[in-house]
């Protein structure tokens, strides 16, 4: 059509051809999946949320009055997000501050996830308002080597996390099997994970979103079941989330409290989750619509994960602080401990506790599988089939996960100690994700007049700058305690100075210093190696 016969048409022929547009199948009315190859979701698989009243005011910014059933269609990616906050990894901290701390670390829980959720914010909303991933932003901002050092250091934190929830999930299968399965074959289970993901990817967000929402209360059923069994007080409940309280004692399960709430591939996560929701960047109306039912629906998320891992630490808050076991529990032997202190009742708490553990452990691999391809496809800017990108995703992390069931079979400490070291490094590659991050939701030629405020950004840099030293805190703890020999002494510290000097850069070139030379030398020195 010409632009003169286009003209030539009414404004109400104008309205109807896209009424008739957004009434036809999805389809019909949308362009061909290949224009899409590379996007976070192909046109045909996004939601479609439209008002039929407004969509001849193509230049609106009004925000219309809030709607429930317009939250329902909203409602999803913060409960997807939220599961990295229920993960085995997270588990196994509860379980021990509540064991060794006691009641006492509660109010940092809740802080914690609230400082999640800003984070977590930040990261739909660069989502929302460019309609690209934070991997795909961080591909074009950053020089090519800055870029692959970023995509490396995803991978990383990304397998970690994954070996965790996948020998979570065997541990709950050897649990639920009465010890019939061994370890490795609960890996070899769990890894069949991907297709069951691709299985119910290809009947929609929707199912796939209703299967995440029966695992999340699978466990949050599992969870107050044993919170019930247990019967802590309500009193020093109230008191730890209350009254801040903090001990020399303490200290490593607060760092590890703080450190398992920011999980790495959870911000690239979401930046691509909440794509699946039709919204058209350019009409402000839309977007801060998008992000006003995005904050009600992560916050909603979030608060039942809170209230999950309330239940986990109080129950061994109750059953085992300051008993001789409080030192000495982890994933592998908990569901046991919980059995002798509980005993059986109508169900046996072992097996309550594994089916729990269980769908944590499920929920948050297949999580993991889906971040992998966000990652992957986002920095080298892949244009491969989804199932293609989630098989090699996937390979990545269970190969790996293979080897350390088998070599770390052995018994309960070693699985104990493989956890540390998956802690450290996951804690690592933090600021690889944070810094990004908040680098880029502060741009204005990205983000336009949806740029997040100078307090908002203040606080958020605040907050990423006390994550960061909590987990440099734990880094030096265990790097301490850990490391030995002169060789291995030096290779640790020359790969700590490299590690420092990266997130100098990051920190430089993001404008959050305000040493303006020392910005302008750096950003010279990226746009000539770019």
């Amino acid at each position: 059509m010409t632009p003169q016969s286009r003209e030539d048409e009414s404004p109400e022929d104008d309205k109807d051809e896209e009424v008739s547009r957004l009434l036809q199948p999805q389809s019909e009315s949308r362009p061909s999946s290949l224009d899409y190859e590379e996007a976070a979701y192909e046109a045909g698989e996004k939601i479609l949320i439209v008002d039929l009243d407004s969509i001849d005011d193509k230049d609106s910014t009004t925000v219309l009055p809030f709607s429930w059933k317009k939250l329902w269609l909203y409602t999803g990616p913060g409960f997807l997000m939220s599961i990295a906050f229920l993960d085995p990894g997270n588990l196994e901290g509860d379980l021990q501050s509540g064991a060794i701390a006691g009641y006492s670390l509660l109010w940092l829980l809740m802080w914690a996830t609230i400082m999640g959720l800003l984070i977590q914010l930040l990261s739909a909303r660069i989502g929302v308002v460019t309609g690209r991933n934070l991997a795909e932003l961080c591909r074009d901002e950053y020089p090519n080597w800055a870029r692959l050092v970023l995509w490396f250091m995803a991978e990383l934190a990304l397998i970690g996390a994954d070996i965790q929830e996948v020998i979570g999930s065997a541990i709950a299968i050897q649990i639920l099997s009465h010890g019939v399965l061994p370890l490795w074959a609960g890996v070899v289970i769990t890894a069949s994970d991907c297709f069951i993901f691709l299985f119910l990817e290809n009947y929609g967000v929707r199912k796939l979103e209703a299967a995440f929402a029966v695992l999340i209360g699978t466990m949050a059923l599992s969870f107050a079941w044993m919170f019930g069994d247990a019967k802590p007080s309500g009193k020093e409940l109230l008191m730890g989330i209350l009254v801040p309280r903090l001990s020399s004692k303490t200290i490593r399960q607060a760092v590890g409290v703080v450190g398992c709430v920011i999980m790495p591939h959870n911000v690239f996560l979401h930046s691509a989750l909440v794509q699946s929701r039709e919204i058209d960047p350019s009409k402000k109306g839309q977007v801060q619509e998008a992000l006003n039912y995005y904050t009600i629906e992560s916050t909603v998320a979030l608060s039942v994960s809170f209230v999950i891992n309330l239940f986990v630490t109080t129950v061994f808050a109750k059953g085992f602080y300051g008993s001789k076991q409080a030192d000495s529990i982890g994933l592998v032997n908990a569901g046991q401990y919980l059995q002798e202190k509980y005993g059986g009742g109508v169900f046996p708490i072992l097996y309550i506790w594994g089916i729990g553990l269980l769908a944590a452990g499920q929920s948050s691999t297949i999580t993991g599988t889906y971040a992998g391809q966000f990652i992957m496809g986002g920095f080298l800017d892949l244009r491969l089939k989804k199932w293609l990108r989630s098989l090699i995703t996937r390979s990545f992390a269970i190969l790996p996960t293979m080897v350390v069931a088998i070599v770390f079979n052995t018994s309960e400490a070693s699985l104990d100690i493989l956890n540390e070291w998956l802690n450290v490094l996951q804690s690592m590659q933090i600021p690889f994700a944070l810094i990004p991050l908040l680098t880029l939701v502060s741009k204005e030629q990205i983000m336009g007049t949806f740029r997040v405020g100078l307090v908002l950004e203040r606080v958020a840099w605040t907050i990423a700058a006390l994550i960061m030293v909590i987990n440099g805190y734990l880094l030096l703890d265990f790097f301490v305690s850990e490391v030995k020999g002169l060789l291995f002494g030096f290779v640790v510290c020359s790969c700590t100075a490299a590690y420092a000097a990266f997130i100098v850069y990051l920190i430089s070139i993001s404008g959050a210093l305000p040493f303006s030379w020392v910005n302008l030398l750096i950003k010279r020195f990226s746009f000539s190696e770019a």
